[in-house]
């Protein structure tokens, strides 16, 4: 399936009306602002952009597949330190919050990430595949009987939330509380409309962050006093190469889970509601045979929606990638949105296809020490929901397109309108 090996053009220079620096672009229709990623394709080079707000750091971006994965598996030149968003996390705010492990590299990153991989034992993760088909079902049962207007909050927000804060042991009454922390938070994301056009960031949610940490420690202090069998217990007893995990480490890695884990997730779904609605052919396919199909249509809903947009790295030891030669201190922007759409790799790269194989997306990060952790687990949820949907008798779909939320981070859903049966958002048919 893949397409010709793309031909030196002598051209490095991003036309004029592209500029990935300027909050403006990050305002324009998704479909333009792919349409742009496949023309920055065809230079020879990454393109070197400069704020004119903000930092004013300039930044290379990455927009090839090839480019995106070789500099995710290269750690030691591409550094997630100090930080992968913009703006970079402060030193104070990691002393305060505690350092995420995406923002970690080496020994460091690799020490928390394997104490968490054994906090999701292989009893815990069964258990975690039975819950996640009875919240499904349970989601499921409510839209047909209640018929809402938003598939986002109905069914596509609660399932990641849920799954999660039963997987975590989260007691049930902090979980509105949780949720309504974990929105806040996630809102500083992507670009601001009001006012002076201004990034929004990961970063500015700090007051929410700080909240649902203080409620995270009292969890761990119970439980730690009575271990249950959760993730919370798992890791409050866990060390990391024999030094325990400190309150500001478990307070990082809760704030990570509950909101990279439920934003992430819950806007592939809205995502993957939308494209089967709008392709009936593929909705009719997946319903057929859902054993069968239902692995290529959750990694074609991720690449084709590709809900984490880019990460930034920081370079750290001289390489040469993509036709350019980097030197250590420059920033450099991965765009899985861009890489996922590359036609060297994806044959009709813009058509949604479940049976699209290999495929070979970079929706779960590039590979490498940072690939996503929860890759698992969202692709369980995602086939979960998307099995009670297809199976039950009458229609559930999407109406029109999803309502996004401007941003130059993630692909966020803040609305998808959702009919059922006869039934139409607003009762107009």
């Amino acid at each position: 399936m893949n397409a010709p090996t793309r031909v030196p053009t002598g051209r490095t220079r991003a036309p004029d009306d592209i500029d990935l620096a300027d909050p403006a672009f990050w305002r324009l229709p998704r479909p333009e602002r792919l349409a742009a990623f496949a023309r920055l394709r065809e230079l020879d080079a990454p393109v070197r952009f400069t704020p004119r707000t903000g930092s004013r750091t300039p930044f290379h971006a990455l927009v090839r597949y090839e480019d995106v994965k070789a500099a995710s598996r290269q750690p030691q030149v591409f550094a997630s330190a100090p930080g992968v968003t913009t703006p970079e996390p402060a030193r104070w705010a990691k002393a305060v919050f505690g350092n995420s492990m995406v923002n970690m590299d080496g020994a460091e990153h690799a020490g928390l990430r394997r104490t968490i991989s054994r906090a999701f034992t292989p009893r815990l993760l069964a258990a975690a595949e039975e819950n996640i088909a009875a919240v499904a079902a349970r989601l499921v049962d409510e839209v047909v009987a209640e018929r809402p207007d938003d598939f986002m909050r109905s069914a596509a927000a609660r399932m990641p939330f849920e799954v999660i804060c039963d997987l975590m042991g989260i007691p049930e009454r902090h979980r509105a509380g949780i949720a309504g922390l974990i929105d806040h938070a996630s809102e500083y994301v992507g670009v601001q409309r009001r006012g002076l056009a201004r990034l929004r960031v990961p970063g500015r949610g700090l007051r929410s962050l700080a909240r649902m940490q203080l409620v995270m420690a009292g969890i761990a202090r119970e439980r730690r006093r009575a271990p249950a069998d959760d993730v919370i217990s798992a890791l409050v007893r866990a060390d990391v190469d024999g030094r325990a995990l400190s309150a500001r480490g478990l307070g990082a890695f809760f704030s990570l889970l509950l909101v990279a884990g439920v934003e992430t997730t819950r806007n592939a779904i809205a995502h993957g509601m939308a494209l089967l609605t709008a392709h009936p052919g593929q909705r009719a396919l997946l319903a057929s045979d859902f054993e069968r199909y239902a692995d290529g249509a959750v990694d074609e809903i991720v690449r084709h929606s590709t809900p984490i947009i880019q990460f930034r790295r920081t370079v750290v030891a001289e390489r040469a990638l993509g036709g350019r030669t980097f030197l250590p201190g420059e920033k450099v922007v991965l765009l899985y949105a861009s890489a996922n759409r590359d036609g060297s790799v994806f044959a009709d790269p813009d058509v949604f296809d479940i049976t699209r194989s290999p495929n070979p997306h970079l929706g779960y990060g590039g590979g490498g020490p940072h690939h996503c952790l929860g890759a698992h687990l969202a692709g369980l949820e995602m086939k979960a929901l998307f099995r009670e949907l297809l199976s039950r008798p009458g229609d559930i779909r999407a109406v029109g397109e999803p309502r996004l939320v401007d941003s130059n981070f993630d692909n966020r859903v803040r609305s998808l309108s959702l009919a059922v049966g006869d039934s139409h958002p607003n009762g107009v048919e």
